[in-house]
């Protein structure tokens, strides 16, 4: 439908009247205004102002373009491989220990006949407590010379590792401490086995099947979409660990920040040192924010390399079933 005007000679102009699809448009864009200013804000804007930062040395007063010196630094930062070593490490054990971990606990849960309620609230709140709180305590029950863990081990005729204070078992405890805290994996696997149609378990007993076949054709076929989400936001989570591995090796090394002494992450011997603590020790200890900034870029690269990776084998397994 159009509106007609009067030209100079009076003749008739038609003039088009706005699209159906143009208001809609435009509708759509104003209900998503809000995440776009937040997404351009809160995301675009830090991205863009973290790419023009990795030229420059800048340490928060004065800022000098020095190109590709950053990027060229990071090649020889023997420091930073050894972070990368160890997150990795961290991502190869710690995210399969734990998916399988939590799926484990929630498959034994779904086969209780009493007493479930209680058993996913004890395994549940250890979830709920916090990282540094949580931390602390852990490396007191693994304390060697005073924990219980090490007297209950000694009173049973066994030897107790110097969890963090041993760099062949410092990764290891912080794995344990992870695996002590799967309760939000747990609650989530817990939710996906309860959807699964018992029918299909009912169906394949009468053929013949048996627990394990139940679970590898039936269980994990139906939750791999809750499985898929438990590896790529593990791994995320993992590839940015910071604050357990940070406050283990605080407290094990008896470190502090005193004056004209600066802690240096990693004990022992560099091996909890992961690339966010890294990344945080050159930003706000040495005040490297260039350098801090190409730290940023390359484990948001990572992340994004990683999370596409996954996505792309969960749907290439997916198509193949």
């Amino acid at each position: 439908m159009a509106t007609t005007t009067l030209g100079r000679r009076g003749n008739a102009a038609p003039v088009p009247a706005r699209s159906p699809r143009r208001r809609r448009g435009l509708v759509a864009l104003l209900f998503l205004s809000p995440w776009l200013v937040g997404f351009g804000l809160f995301f675009a804007y830090p991205l863009l102002a973290t790419v023009y930062f990795s030229f420059q040395r800048y340490d928060l007063f004065s800022l000098e373009p020095v190109g590709l010196l950053n990027y060229r630094y990071f090649l020889r930062d023997e420091a930073a491989w050894t972070a990368i070593r160890n997150t990795l490490w961290l991502v190869a054990v710690m995210v399969p220990l734990r998916v399988a971990f939590g799926l484990g606990i929630a498959q034994l849960i779904t086969r209780l006949k009493a007493g479930a309620g209680f058993f996913r609230t004890v395994f549940y709140l250890p979830s709920l407590v916090p990282l540094v709180a949580g931390t602390l305590g852990f490396v007191y029950l693994l304390n060697p010379a005073s924990g219980p863990v090490a007297a209950a081990l000694s009173a049973i005729g066994l030897p107790s590792p110097d969890w963090f204070g041993d760099p062949a078992w410092a990764k290891p405890g912080l794995t344990l401490l992870a695996l002590w805290s799967v309760g939000d994996l747990m609650v989530i696997f817990l939710a996906a086995l309860l959807d699964v149609p018992k029918q299909l378990y009912e169906a394949a007993a009468l053929d013949g099947a048996g627990a394990w076949q139940q679970f590898a054709h039936i269980t994990l076929p139906v939750i791999r979409p809750v499985l898929m989400f438990a590896a790529v936001t593990g791994v995320i989570q993992t590839l940015q660990y910071f604050t357990q591995a940070m406050v283990a090796a605080r407290v094990a090394s008896g470190g502090t920040d005193s004056a004209g002494t600066v802690f240096v992450p990693g004990y022992p011997d560099q091996s909890t040192l992961t690339f966010p603590e890294w990344l945080f020790h050159q930003g706000f200890r040495d005040f490297a924010m260039g350098y801090a900034c190409v730290l940023a870029l390359i484990l948001f690269a990572v992340s994004m390399v990683f999370t596409l990776i996954l996505l792309r084998q969960f749907r290439g397994i997916e198509e193949e079933a």
